[in-house]
């Protein structure tokens, strides 16, 4: 059994519990927030016995063996960072950090620390339907691109307009349609396609400076791939990757609920399966996996693959950060 503790009390976080709970592998021991009160309001409700207000006496507690870490993405890469300065399995809500060079200091700081162990909770990388996929691609003849959107309001996005600067729509706190939704499409369009040689940002700005919403263009040698992401928009448009007659259709590329495949007759065959009930199962099941038999030459080479990848969409994520001139607090622009 993994005892983890939690940093962040919010709707993610307790889905993560409640699918960690349903694999039978882990138990959630402690949590951590700011207001004491919260934390065993929180807590309590979910089998916790630890409460803090301090995040080192969290990572400190002898009995926690993993911290599960969904506070704002600008705290991301610190608070992971003393995780894994402790010896202990750091699992980092995306984007797991802003930008290269703190993903860099994170892998300098697990060479450091063997014992410990990092994973970006991209929870759809690990569930059936995603693998569905990539392997329908590496049947394909020939790819011709790609069109892969995720476009959903958010809740906080109100408050912004009565005039606030939620977290998430906050430079201070490496907010923005980009970071937060986009990186599931940036998954998407690595672990099928690869990186791409060339991107393009075309961010549609808000007050704060963050992208509320904004298209993205990956290059590739022979197609091109556009990703369609908002946080202040809904969207319905399906997902679709494209062969010569045949193609792949997504009902969402990020929830990944329904996946067709249309053969080059126009039949269609459904290659999806219906999703687990908590779409965090998955995820929770794989990371545990790891955790209990790291030595494992299948565990050792899934983990660095899952490493690899995180490190690639880190990268990407920047670069169009990059050309669409978004700079969080603190980051220089470059020349």
């Amino acid at each position: 059994m993994i005892n983890f503790g939690i940093i962040g009390t919010n709707w993610i976080t307790q889905q993560y519990i409640d699918a960690a709970h349903a694999t039978g592998e882990w138990k959630l021991t402690a949590v951590y927030s700011r207001n004491l009160e919260k934390a065993y309001s929180f807590g309590e409700k979910n089998g916790a016995t630890k409460f803090y207000d301090r995040i080192e006496d969290l990572i400190n507690d002898k009995n926690v063996d993993a911290v599960y870490i969904a506070s704002p993405n600008s705290l991301h890469f610190a608070q992971a960072k003393q995780v894994i300065e402790a010896d202990k399995v750091a699992v980092v809500e995306k984007p797991m950090v802003a930008n290269p060079t703190e993903w860099e200091q994170l892998d300098e700081a697990l060479e450091k620390h063997p014992q410990a162990l990092l994973f970006e909770a991209a929870r759809h990388i690990h569930e059936d339907n995603f693998r569905a996929i990539r392997n329908q691609v590496g049947q394909m003849k020939l790819i011709q691109g790609a069109t892969l959107t995720y476009a959903k309001y958010s809740s906080r996005y109100d408050n912004y307009l009565e005039g606030h600067e939620p977290n998430i729509f906050s430079l201070n706190f490496a907010g923005g349609a980009l970071q937060d939704l986009g990186v599931y499409l940036a998954y998407d369009a690595v672990c099928w396609f690869g990186m791409p040689e060339e991107v393009a940002y075309f961010a549609q700005k808000i007050r704060t400076g963050v992208d509320g919403k904004g298209i993205a263009i990956l290059r590739y040698p022979e197609f091109d791939v556009t990703l369609n992401i908002g946080k202040n928009i809904n969207s319905e448009l399906s997902s679709e990757i494209y062969g010569v007659k045949d193609s792949i259709v997504m009902d969402n590329a990020a929830e990944l609920n329904r996946v067709e495949y249309i053969d080059e007759e126009g039949n269609r065959r459904l290659i999806s399966d219906d999703p687990e009930s908590n779409p965090m199962i998955a995820e929770a099941r794989d990371f545990a996996r790891v955790i209990q038999d790291p030595d494992n030459h299948i565990n050792r080479k899934d983990y660095q693959n899952w490493l690899d990848l995180s490190r690639n969409v880190n990268k990407l994520l920047y670069n169009l950060r990059q050309n669409g001139k978004i700079y969080f607090t603190n980051e220089k622009e470059e020349d």
